[in-house]
């Protein structure tokens, strides 16, 4: 699933023969087979101008494979083919020319994108004399080479004057795009964002599909029914959950509708890759998400006693570091004291466990996994309803609200006065940060100070 981010992957796995066929699964260096391929497809003797525009169409069609998960995503265990059939040809084992594998060294990390979109152009191509197509036409570029276009002009002649030639800044393994527990009610983060995004768009070419109002990140009952409609339009479990076949298919249906494959792919914009959560958390960062994530920390630092206790401050600090190290050491993930997506993970494992094994506190109830928002009717917001009304008898800005368990205006009201109160953002939302800081002041004024479960004595996990 699409995730905005690109960079030129270390490594490509390449299959020997069509996508069904039982042949062999390469691994490779990416650069090994960009080399590979455009020595089995180009010519050495070509003008250097046709050269070059050849390999940035050769580089930008394996990108969107990659970028796309066009293979993986339909359950496949490599990211392309090596036949011209569907995909560009791979000779394993060839020798390679010299001044084009000079030319790729400089190129590699460059593709061409659709100026307003963001993810690789499916760059199509053939050669122009055997077969034709819509895109590039490889004989053709010695032809305007010889004209004396340079590359990017060549580029402009097929595929038109709207695209960029731009340059990737990394160089890493690619990981799966899969976050590795499954998405469910109650989470929190970019990849239930990128869920609703999806879910939105695919929406408007299945209209049955409910879209989602508030795609924020937040996996509410609206995302979940969302979810469940679209396994039952595409013949998967009804759970509402969604697991690892849920998100390829997701992805595959996504990619699908908006024909990020094609050459005339619909784009993908910078506002659909625009996300509420950072991807990482590490020293330096400040905010709501980092409040957040040490509010989980906390937690689960009082009752697993390897992991370091925090406090809750906003701020990514060196006391965070550490406490994310010893969390890192106890699940065994790299110790880098970065709270990456693996990190993440963990965390919310860590702490779903602790919310359901141990009984609720009377004073300190932990923040139940479920945004509390307009519109949502459970038990969680009554207990909300109750700690606002105890707080107001002692604060005249916050006005008592009866404990129906429906969140309406008025509870946004109550909720949007705390907030302003003590310093918070006044969304009208209760998240870990205010639910925190909500149900801390309720069991200061009714059972005394110390009483959070973070706090609390007692309930350690050894």
């Amino acid at each position: 699933m699409l995730t905005g981010e690109v960079f030129i992957p270390e490594t490509i796995t390449v299959h020997l023969g069509l996508p069904d066929s039982d042949a062999a699964n390469v691994t490779i260096p990416y650069i090994s087979y960009l080399k590979n391929v455009a020595c089995s497809e180009i010519y050495p003797t070509w003008p250097e101008n046709s050269l070059r525009a050849n390999i940035y169409v050769i580089n930008t069609y394996a990108l969107n494979r990659i970028y796309t998960e066009w293979y993986r995503s339909r359950g496949y265990p490599f990211d392309i083919t090596n036949t011209t059939q569907y995909d560009q040809n791979f000779v394993y084992g060839r020798e390679l020319f010299a001044n084009i594998n000079r030319l790729c060294d400089e190129l590699f990390r460059s593709y061409i994108r659709r100026q307003g979109s963001y993810e690789p152009l499916f760059a199509a191509f053939c050669n122009g004399t055997t077969s034709v197509c819509d895109g590039l036409s490889q004989w053709g570029t010695v032809q305007l080479a010889n004209q004396g276009m340079v590359p990017y002009e060549i580029l402009q002649y097929y595929y038109g004057s709207n695209i960029d030639i731009i340059r990737a800044t990394e160089i890493y393994m690619p990981t799966p795009s899969y976050p590795g527990v499954p998405q469910k009610l109650g989470m929190i983060s970019r990849d239930v964002q990128t869920i609703q995004i999806q879910l939105n768009r695919i929406a408007r070419n299945y209209p049955a599909i409910p879209k989602i109002p508030n795609a924020d990140g937040v996996y509410d009952a609206q995302t979940a029914e969302s979810v469940r409609v679209f396994q039952s339009v595409f013949d998967l479990e009804e759970t509402g959950i969604v697991n690892e076949p849920t998100w390829n298919h997701l992805s595959y249906i996504y990619i699908s509708v908006k024909r990020l494959a094609e050459l005339d792919s619909e784009g993908l914009s910078f506002e659909e890759l625009q996300r509420r959560f950072p991807k990482i958390l590490r020293e330096g960062d400040y905010g709501n998400a980092v409040r957040s994530f040490q509010y989980y920390l906390a937690v689960i630092g009082a009752y697993y006693q390897s992991v370091l206790p925090l406090h809750i401050t906003g701020e990514y600090n060196t006391e965070t570091s550490a406490s994310v190290r010893s969390f890192q050491q106890t699940y065994g993930l790299p110790q880098t004291g970065i709270a990456d997506r693996r990190t993440w993970n963990d965390i919310y494992r860590a702490y779903e466990g602790i919310l359901n094994s141990n009984p609720p506190q009377p004073c300190a109830r932990l923040y139940p996994n479920e945004l509390l928002r307009e519109g949502v009717t459970s038990e969680n917001v009554r207990y909300l309803q109750q700690y606002l009304t105890f707080i107001a008898q002692f604060d005249d800005n916050i006005n008592a609200v009866a404990d129906t368990g429906y969140f309406g205006p008025l509870t946004k009201a109550a909720v949007q006065a705390f907030q302003r109160e003590y310093g918070l953002t006044a969304n009208g939302q209760v998240g870990p940060v205010t639910w925190d800081a909500i149900s801390g002041i309720y069991s200061e004024m009714k059972c005394g100070a110390g009483k959070r479960p973070y706090q609390a004595p007692g309930y350690i996990i050894r």
